[in-house]
């Protein structure tokens, strides 16, 4: 059994000095600026640093323009809240739990770190890391056991993000001895008590996360925001593989592009598909073949020889054997 991962947060300095998300002024004993006062909306965003993030967010993921909208658009409210509580405005304190839906490799722990990050920033939680959790970290296989493991995830969750990865395991209708309701009892109360202090983020497959709400309607309530992870399209994950391949100091060679084009069409249409996580495992093989090739063939290698994934590379794949 796996331990719960915990993503850290970088450590951001605001242009004071003091820590980016930190207390707005009124909660750190100023007083409220008068009605009359002007605040630069452009000076509070550079301040807060959540720019950065969000670079960041569109640096790391191809797509998915719905859910960095939906991201951009929670920062906004919350930078927004800040600049109204240095007036004294009260403001209620948004419920940003969170359903991710989508297939496998869609990025929806890459948005979560980011989240969590973002909330830090503006100053939402108080340590911005994501603590990362599937049932076996939550649910015990015996009496008494799912509370201390539930309650200690919590606890190290506290500050920041907690990601529940295919969370509809966590409800077995068909098991009545099941321990997952217990689970799920502890995590409503938690949520509903003490989200000024934690941010949940159930995932996984839509239909199943739909009928894991109508199973669990307290659940429902307290999610916020549902948040839909597309595919990719075929151009899409040919970006996400270019992304890859620079980031390791690989070039696709000119007549390899078609190559890998066909590659993705294929592979998409087999069974266990995983977006982007199936590209990366494509470039990895691709990198074993790449590598093979060149010590089968000896001698002297430059530059070119060593950077660049040619047809063969992909050629040699089951994809296009067994098709």
């Amino acid at each position: 059994m796996r331990p719960p991962q915990t993503a850290l947060p970088q450590t951001a300095t605001s242009q004071t000095g003091s820590p980016a998300g930190g207390p707005p002024p009124e909660v750190a004993g100023e007083p409220p600026l008068p009605a009359s006062a002007r605040i630069d909306l452009d000076s509070e965003r550079k301040a807060s640093q959540a720019d950065e993030v969000l670079d960041a967010l569109d640096r790391d993921l191809v797509g998915l323009t719905p859910v960095k909208t939906r991201i951009r658009e929670v920062a906004a409210l919350l930078l927004i809240d800040r600049v109204r509580a240095r007036f004294g405005i009260a403001t209620a304190r948004p419920n940003l739990h969170m359903c991710f839906t989508g297939s496998p490799g869609t990025g929806k722990t890459t948005v979560a770190v980011r989240l969590a990050e973002l909330l830090h920033r503006l100053g939402y939680v108080r340590k911005g890391h994501l603590v990362s959790v599937t049932r076996d970290d939550l649910v015990g296989q015996y009496v008494g056991h799912t509370a201390p493991k539930t309650k200690e995830v919590l606890k190290r969750a506290m500050g920041g993000v907690l990601f529940i990865d295919e969370a509809y395991y966590l409800y077995r209708a068909e098991n009545e001895r099941d321990y997952g309701q217990e689970a799920i009892e502890i995590l409503l109360q938690v949520m509903e008590n003490q989200r000024d202090d934690l941010v949940v983020v159930l995932a996984g497959y839509q239909d199943r996360m739909d009928s894991f709400f109508t199973s669990n309607p307290g659940m429902s309530s307290r999610i916020a925001h549902h948040i839909d992870f597309p595919d990719y399209t075929g151009p899409e994950l040919g970006s996400i593989g270019r992304l890859m391949l620079a980031r390791e100091g690989y070039e696709l060679a000119p007549e390899t592009e078609q190559v890998f084009a066909d590659y993705l069409d294929r592979r998409r249409e087999q069974p266990r598909f995983a977006n982007a996580r199936s590209v990366r495992n494509a470039l990895e093989r691709a990198r074993l073949r790449h590598a093979d090739r060149l010590l089968a063939h000896g001698g002297e290698v430059g530059r070119d020889e060593l950077v660049l994934l040619r047809p063969e590379d992909f050629l040699s794949s089951r994809v296009f054997i067994d098709t």
